[in-house]
């Protein structure tokens, strides 16, 4: 299994066990989120606990429905990003990249990330916004939007900005 870390935090991002295709000319990986349910789930024996001296309401569910990547790798939705707020963002994050990216990729680099800008301002007013565990600011955003018709969210990384770790 492959782990895809941040190259600026070192947060684990996301990994190569959920539906994946790499979009925009090789800027991004978009990853298919889904619907889980997490914690005690009330099962059905179909046996009547009051007619056996049981406590109709014993069971107290603490289950809660969650997107399966957010709760995997403890993503923390930051508030809602204007077109100027998150141009401003990238601004400072495509020179810290860029320090990571080798030197012979750094023209390539430059016209996909542009690319790759471009369509996630141009979509700014469906994006969700999200940063690792460790919530550093500076660090690569991940930006989650819903397609059309699509019940849970898709999650865009800039690959550029990913280390890949075997597992």
């Amino acid at each position: 299994m492959l782990v895809y870390e941040d190259k600026l935090s070192g947060d684990e991002l996301c990994s190569d066990s959920y539906p994946s295709e790499i979009t925009t000319d090789g800027c991004f990986l978009e990853v298919q989120g889904s619907w889980v349910v997490k914690g005690d789930v009330e099962i059905d024996t179909g046996a009547n606990p009051s007619a056996e001296g049981g406590d109709d309401d014993g069971f107290e569910s603490n289950e809660q429905k969650v997107v399966d990547i957010i709760d995997a790798f403890e993503l923390v939705e930051q508030g809602e990003y204007g077109k100027k707020d998150l141009m401003s963002y990238f601004k400072g994050w495509i020179g810290s990249v860029m320090e990571k990216v080798a030197e012979d990729e750094k023209d390539a680099f430059k016209k996909r990330v542009q690319t790759g800008v471009k369509k996630l301002v141009g979509m700014v007013k469906e994006l969700q916004v999200f940063t690792g565990p460790s919530m550093d600011p500076d660090a690569t955003m991940v930006f989650a939007y819903y397609k059309e018709g699509a019940a849970a969210p898709t999650f865009v990384y800039f690959l550029d900005a990913l280390n890949e770790v075997k597992c």
